[in-house]
C-alpha cells in the first residue's frame, strides 16, 4: 500500500469516527433534555447544576483514560460537552472578578465550560452581592495562591454572607510581560499586587529601574497598557490577545508551579460526591487553651486538616475567627462528629460548605 493510499484509509477512518462521536454527543444531549424534564417536575427549587455529579464524571474520565490524549486534555473536552448539555437544561449565569481576561474568568470557564453566560464585576464584594441577590446563579472568586498565600478579603466576606461554597478550582498561573509594541521603553510595570509579588524576582533581575504600580487586576493593567507607550503589564495570554498586546517575555512567575485556588459560591447545599472538602468558620474566645480545644476533636477523629487561617472577628477587639478546611463531607460520620464536638464546646461553628475537591 502506498503512502497516499494509507493516508486515504486513515482519513476515512477519522471521518467515520467523527460521525460516531457526533451521534453520541447528540444522544447525550437528548438525555440531558430528558433530565431537565424530570427535574422540572420536581419543583421550582431544583438545581440543574450538580457539582458533585460533574466532579464524579470528570474523575472517571481521568481514571479510565488510556491515552495518547493527556488526562487534562480529555477532562477539558468532556467539561465542554457537559457544559453544552447543561445549557440545554438551563443556561447558567456565572459572576466573576473582572474585567474580561482575568485569571478568575479562566477559572470560571474551567469549572463551568464555555456554554455558560459570564458576568464580569469590579470587585469580590460585587460577586457576592450579585449571587446573593439571585442575579447570578454562581460566583467565582480567588481565595489563595500557592506563592503569596490567602486572599483575606474573600475569607472576610464569608463572615456575614449567607452563601455556601459549592466547589473549588485550581488554576496554574502563568504570567507574561506584555507591552503595546516591541519598541516600548518600560518605565513602569502595572499588575495586581499579587502578580507583582509572584514575579518580584524576575522584575528585580530584568527591570530593576521600573516602578511597580498595583491596579485592580491584571486584565485592567493590560487595558491601561494598551494606550501607554512607557509601561508594561503582567497579564495572561488571554488578556494580551484581548487588548492586542505583544508578549515581551513569557512565564515570568518566580515559582514554576504557581497555582491559584478559586471558590465557587452559590446558594445550594452540595451532596457528597465521595472525594470532598469541608470549609468551616469557627469563632473562639480569647482565652488560654481555646485553640487547642478547637483542634482537639479534629485530631481525635483523625480528620485531615488542610488549611487554617485566623482573621479578626470584627465583633470585638482581639477576638478572632478561624477558617478551617478539612477532608471529607459534613455528612460523613467523622466530620459530623467533629462538628458536634465543636458545638458542645460552645464554639460558634458555621459550615461554609462541603464540596468536591478540585478536578485537574
Amino acid at each position: 500500500m502506498s503512502a497516499d493510499e494509507k493516508l486515504e484509509e486513515l482519513r476515512n477512518r477519522i471521518d467515520a469516527l467523527d460521525e460516531e462521536i457526533q451521534a453520541l454527543i447528540n444522544a447525550r444531549a437528548k438525555c440531558a433534555r430528558e433530565v431537565a424534564g424530570v427535574k422540572l417536575g420536581q419543583g421550582e427549587n431544583t438545581h440543574f447544576y450538580r457539582p458533585e455529579r460533574e466532579a464524579l464524571i470528570l474523575r472517571r474520565v481521568s481514571e479510565r483514560n488510556t491515552g495518547p490524549m493527556p488526562d487534562e486534555t480529555m477532562v477539558r473536552l468532556f467539561r465542554e460537552i457537559m457544559s453544552a448539555c447543561l445549557a440545554l437544561e438551563k443556561p447558567l449565569n456565572v459572576a466573576y472578578l473582572g474585567p474580561e481576561g482575568t485569571f478568575t474568568q479562566a477559572a470560571a470557564l474551567k469549572q463551568f465550560g464555555h456554554a455558560v453566560q459570564t458576568l464580569a464585576l469590579d470587585s469580590i464584594d460585587d460577586v457576592f452581592r450579585e449571587v446573593e441577590a439571585g442575579a447570578a446563579d454562581y460566583g467565582v472568586v480567588p481565595v489563595e495562591n500557592s506563592t503569596e498565600g490567602v486572599i483575606s478579603h474573600t475569607l472576610d466576606l464569608f463572615q456575614q454572607s449567607s452563601l455556601s461554597i459549592c466547589g473549588e478550582v485550581e488554576l496554574r498561573i502563568h504570567h507574561h510581560l506584555v507591552v503595546k509594541h516591541s519598541e516600548v521603553k518600560i518605565t513602569r510595570v502595572l499588575a495586581h499586587q499579587q502578580a507583582l509579588a509572584q514575579c518580584r524576582g524576575w522584575l528585580e533581575a530584568n527591570l530593576p529601574d521600573a516602578v511597580h504600580v498595583a491596579v485592580g487586576s491584571n486584565a485592567e493593567a493590560a487595558r491601561l497598557v494598551s494606550t501607554d507607550n512607557t509601561a508594561a503589564a503582567i497579564a495572561s495570554d488571554t488578556a494580551a490577545e484581548l487588548y492586542s498586546l505583544v508578549i515581551a517575555a513569557e512565564n515570568i512567575e518566580d515559582q514554576p508551579d504557581n497555582t491559584t485556588r478559586f471558590l465557587v459560591i452559590g446558594s445550594q447545599t452540595v451532596p457528597s460526591g465521595g472525594n470532598d472538602k469541608t470549609s468551616l468558620l469557627v469563632s473562639v474566645n480569647n482565652r488560654p487553651g481555646a485553640l487547642y480545644e478547637m483542634l482537639q476533636p479534629i485530631a481525635e477523629h483523625k480528620i485531615s486538616m488542610t488549611r487554617i487561617e485566623s482573621r479578626p472577628s470584627r465583633q470585638a477587639m482581639w477576638e478572632y475567627v478561624f477558617y478551617i478546611d478539612v477532608d471529607g463531607h459534613r455528612d460523613d460520620a467523622a466530620v459530623a462528629a467533629v462538628l458536634a464536638a465543636l458545638e458542645e464546646k460552645a464554639f460558634s461553628v458555621k459550615v461554609l460548605g462541603s464540596y468536591p475537591k478540585a478536578v485537574i
